[in-house]
C-alpha cells in the first residue's frame, strides 16, 4: 500500500488530516518511500531465523537472562504489592530507586545520579537544567540526537564542531564564548572514540563545562566497567556524565550525574524528571542487579575486546572501510539508502543481521549497516560472519563505497603534504 493509500485509509476511520500535514507527508516522506525505499520501510528486512547471527542489539556483555538479574526481577514482582506509580521527583531517600541512583553514581565515580525513563530523556533533562538561552552548547557533529534535542529544550544556541576535532572546538569557543561542550565517549554509529583528554583541555582553557555521554562505554570500558572517563583517569575533570541503560545494562532507562549540591535544583527544573513516571519495582531491581553483574564482568570485557580486534582485522583485510572506529560498534557505510538496503539484504540472506542507520540518525548520503558485537558470540558464529563478509565482498564492493574513496583521497593528500 502506498503513502497516499495509507493516508486515505486512515481518513476513512479518523477525522481528515490538515492540508498542511498532508502536504508535508507528500513533500518530505512520499518521495523517499516511493523512491530509494521502494515502497517498504527501510529499517525492516527479513525475520531472523533460529540460527541467525544477531549483531543488531546493544547487550555488549550478554547479560540478558543472567540468573542473578532474573531472580531480582522475579522477587520484586512478587513482593512489591505496595508500590505507587508516580513521578520520580516524589520518591523519598528510602526508595529502592535512590539506592540504584547512588550505585550508578559510585560506579562512574561521581557524587550523585538521577534515574530517567531512557537515555534520551536523561540527556534532554540534564541539558535543560544546565543550559539556557545565554549558554552556548557545543556539540560534536556525531553527537547523539538526544543531545541536540537537549540543547533545543534548553533554548540554547547550539554550535556544531567537527567530529573529534578539539582544534575546531577551540576556535568556535574563542568566537562564541564558554558554555557546555557535549560529546559521546564512544560514538553510536561508527564506534569511534572521543579524544577526551584533548577535549577537556579545551574546555578548561575556556572555563566551560563538559557533558560526556557514556552510553556505549559504560560496562565495556574502564575499571569494573565504569566507563571511558574512568579508564582514562578523567572522571574528576568531567562535569556531567550521562548514559542509556539500554546498552550494556540491557534495561529500559537512563541516568545522568550531577554534583550532590544540585539535586533539588535538578528535581525542580528537569522536565523529563518532573513529568515522567518512575520506573517499576522489577525494573529497578533488575537494573540494580545488573550493575553488580557488570562490575564483576572483567572476563566478558576482555572477550569483547578480543572479538572486536578479530572482526575488525578480518573486515579491514577484506576491503571493508571501517577506519572510522575502533570499538565493538562497526559501521558498514555503503552510502546511499538503496545500496545500504542491498547490503542488508545480502547479509540477511546468509543469516547475519545488523541494523540499518540512515537519516535522521546519519547524514542523508551516509547510510550504513551497523554491526554490534557482544561477548557471547561463539567461534562458529564468528567464523560464519567472516565467511559471509568474504562471500559478499565481490557483490557489494566495499572498496568502491563513497567513504572508501574519500579515505583514499585523504590518504593521498596527506602523503603529498608529507612529501612537500
Amino acid at each position: 500500500m502506498g503513502t497516499l493509500e495509507l493516508v486515505r485509509e486512515a481518513a476513512s476511520k479518523e477525522p481528515t488530516l490538515s492540508a498542511a500535514l498532508r502536504q508535508r507527508i507528500e513533500r518530505d516522506f512520499k518521495p523517499r518511500w516511493d523512491g530509494p525505499w521502494g515502497g517498504k520501510f527501510v529499517l525492516h528486512g527479513s525475520a531472523p531465523g533460529p540460527n541467525a547471527v544477531r549483531l543488531d542489539g546493544n547487550d555488549y556483555l550478554a547479560v540478558t537472562g543472567h540468573p542473578d538479574i532474573v531472580a531480582a526481577q522475579v522477587d520484586a514482582l512478587t513482593r512489591s504489592n505496595e508500590f505507587v506509580v508516580q513521578s520520580g521527583v516524589f520518591l523519598l531517600q528510602q526508595h529502592p530507586t535512590r539506592a540504584l541512583e547512588m550505585a550508578l553514581a559510585d560506579w562512574v565515580g561521581k557524587e550523585d545520579a538521577f534515574l530517567c525513563q531512557s537515555g534520551y530523556t536523561a540527556n534532554v533533562g540534564l541539558l535543560q537544567s544546565i543550559a539556557d538561552a545565554n549558554t552556548p552548547v557545543y556539540l560534536d557533529t556525531q553527537a547523539h540526537a538526544s543531545l541536540w534535542e537537549g540543547a533545543h529544550a534548553a533554548r540554547a544556541p547550539a554550535f556544531a564542531f567537527r567530529h573529534n576535532d578539539p582544534v575546531h572546538l577551540d576556535k568556535m569557543m574563542t568566537k562564541n564564548g564558554p558554555g557546555v561542550v557535549v560529546v559521546d565517549s564512544v560514538y553510536s554509529t561508527t564506534g569511534s572514540v572521543c579524544p577526551l583528554e584533548e577535549m577537556i583541555e579545551v574546555v578548561e582553557k575556556h572555563g566551560a563545562m563538559i557533558l560526556v555521554d557514556e552510553s556505549h562505554s559504560l560496562g565495556t570500558h574502564g575499571p569494573s566497567g565504569g566507563g571511558l572517563c574512568a579508564e582514562l583517569g578523567l572522571t574528576h575533570r568531567v562535569h556531567f556524565i550521562s548514559a542509556s541503560l539500554a546498552k550494556s545494562v540491557a534495561g529500559r532507562a537512563g541516568f545522568f550525574t550531577a554534583p550532590a549540591s544540585m539535586r533539588y535544583y535538578i528535581l525542580s527544573t528537569s522536565f523529563p524528571n518532573i513529568f515522567s513516571s518512575c520506573l517499576l519495582p522489577n525494573e529497578i531491581a533488575g537494573l540494580r542487579a545488573t550493575v553488580e553483574v557488570l562490575r564483576k564482568a572483567d572476563a566478558e570485557r576482555e572477550r569483547l575486546k578480543a572479538i572486536t580486534r578479530r572482526v575488525r582485522k578480518t573486515l579491514s583485510g577484506l576491503g571493508y572501510p571501517i577506519h572510522h572506529g575502533t570499538e565493538q560498534i562497526i559501521a558498514l557505510e555503503a552510502g546511499t539508502e538503496p545500496d545500504t538496503m542491498r547490503l542488508r539484504d545480502e547479509l540477511e540472506a546468509r543469516g547475519v543481521f545488523g541494523a540499518i542507520f540512515c537519516a535522521p540518525a546519519t547524514s542523508s548520503k551516509r547510510a550504513l549497516v551497523r554491526l554490534t558485537l557482544n561477548a557471547a558470540l561463539t567461534e562458529a558464529e564468528l567464523l560464519h560472519l567472516e565467511a559471509v563478509a568474504r562471500e559478499i565482498a565481490p557483490i557489494v564492493k566495499p572498496w568502491d563505497w563513497p567513504c572508501a574513496r574519500r579515505a583514499r583521497v585523504q590518504a593521498g593528500s596527506a602523503l603529498e603534504l608529507e612529501a612537500a
